[in-house]
């Protein structure tokens, strides 16, 4: 009898274990995409304003600035293919302010042209958490392949220096 018991309590307490196990990491569980990585800058939110081929973009972005040496340096709307449509160039780094928002335009495209917005860190490169979407349907959390439209880096416009 001692016996039984005592395998009913291994087993009561291996379920319980999986069962805290389980549980702590659904609590974790966040609204917010996760970070690919956390040496990038992502695009956390997006919302838009104005009107057909005038839009403005509000963008979110959480990167891991620690000042001029790394901070994220722009975000920008790209088509589908990877054309560059509009950057927003970020003047400095935003060390105690994440995730921030910065809003920019006018961005020339139609209400339902799918698009993708992305940011960019001066130190990494692209982040791969981008959000995709039109002005028409909105604009959802998206993971863009690596690698993807690396070549518009270099192309205008461009930061010309960190604030701070």
């Amino acid at each position: 009898m001692k016996n039984i018991i005592l395998r009913k309590t291994n087993t009561l307490a291996l379920a319980t274990l999986l069962f805290i196990s389980c549980s702590s990491n659904s609590e974790t569980t966040s609204t917010e995409p996760p970070l690919v990585s956390g040496e990038f800058a992502n695009i956390v939110s997006v919302t838009t304003s104005g009107g057909e081929n005038n839009y403005t973009f509000s963008v979110g972005i959480k990167s891991p600035d620690k000042g001029c040496s790394q901070y994220a340096n722009w975000w920008e709307v790209l088509s589908e293919d990877g054309t560059l449509i509009y950057r927003r160039i970020l003047g400095h780094s935003h060390v105690n302010e994440q995730p921030f928002v910065r809003t920019g335009g006018a961005v020339d495209i139609a209400k339902n042209q799918i698009v993708i917005v992305r940011a960019h860190m001066n130190t990494s490169g692209y982040g791969m958490q981008t959000f995709k979407g039109s002005i028409d349907n909105g604009f959802i959390s998206f993971t863009t392949e690596k690698g993807f439209a690396t070549a518009i880096e270099n192309q205008e416009p461009l930061p010309s220096g960190c604030a701070f």
